[in-house]
């Protein structure tokens, strides 16, 4: 029974997020590691994630930006190879840290300007590259790719639905991508397909009711929910990288 009700509060979680509603999505894995693993939670909810992928699609179909998105098709995977290469040499608590850091940097200096810039911008390939590559890399090392992605997309002041959107498709994107590394490396268990096929079902349904919140959030706010999850995320990658290389290391 403990375990059901974790499995299912993290599908519900990852539903919300899928469906944008801001670092919903990051409680699932904690959510379901409460009864098991970390590592095993990660496996088993990835067969959920691509199934809300689909839906999350479905709902964001029309609603994304083609530039953004061109550029994450290209780094993304540059990042997923690169963390894929590198799997044996680097440290997930080092990346994690680094991580939080920079999500924290940016969301403290968004917070203090003052004078706050609404005009749209075109998305530069440059700093795209690097911040999407970067998404992909940490995507692959430990799930947690939406901080660089939005330290990209924030300044270019998207409309809301667009936001989401172009992240559901990018995400959905690096998803598949993973599949084929991680089955490389044999973290993919095929025994959970049952588990998961039943966890779908309450992620799907999270996943319309996090379109529908999505919409009816008022852009000011939504963009303002987005900095503070953006922190709240930041501080607890910095908490988990120093816990991990003071206490494990």
């Amino acid at each position: 029974m403990a375990f059901w009700l974790a499995a299912c509060a993290a599908a519900v979680f990852l539903g919300l997020g899928k469906g944008g509603v801001p670092m919903a999505a990051s409680l699932a894995v904690p959510a379901l590691a409460l009864v098991i693993s970390p590592i095993a939670a990660a496996g088993l909810l990835l067969p959920v994630y691509l199934a809300a992928d689909v839906v999350s699609l479905w709902a964001y179909r029309k609603t994304y930006n083609r530039q953004v998105l061109r550029i994450m098709f290209v780094a993304m995977p540059l990042g997923v190879l690169f963390g894929y290469l590198t799997v044996d040499l680097v440290s997930e608590a080092q990346v994690t840290l680094l991580l939080g850091l920079m999500g924290a940097v940016f969301a403290v200096a968004t917070m203090l300007r003052r004078n706050v810039d609404t005009t749209p911008r075109d998305p530069r390939w440059r700093s795209g590259l690097f911040w999407g590559a970067t998404a992909g890399f940490t995507s692959f090392v430990s799930h947690s790719g939406a901080v660089p992605y939005q330290v990209f997309t924030l300044p270019l002041r998207l409309e809301k639905i667009t936001f989401v959107g172009t992240l559901v498709v990018a995400f959905a994107y690096v998803n598949v991508v993973k599949l084929i590394p991680y089955y490389l490396l044999g973290q993919l268990s095929w025994g959970n397909l049952k588990t998961a096929a039943i966890l779908m079902i309450p992620a799907a349904m999270a996943v319309l009711l996090g379109v529908k919140l999505v919409r009816v959030v008022p852009e000011k706010l939504f963009f303002r929910v987005i900095i503070w999850a953006l922190l709240i995320l930041s501080s607890k990658l910095i908490w988990d990288g120093l816990s991990q290389i003071l206490f494990q290391g």
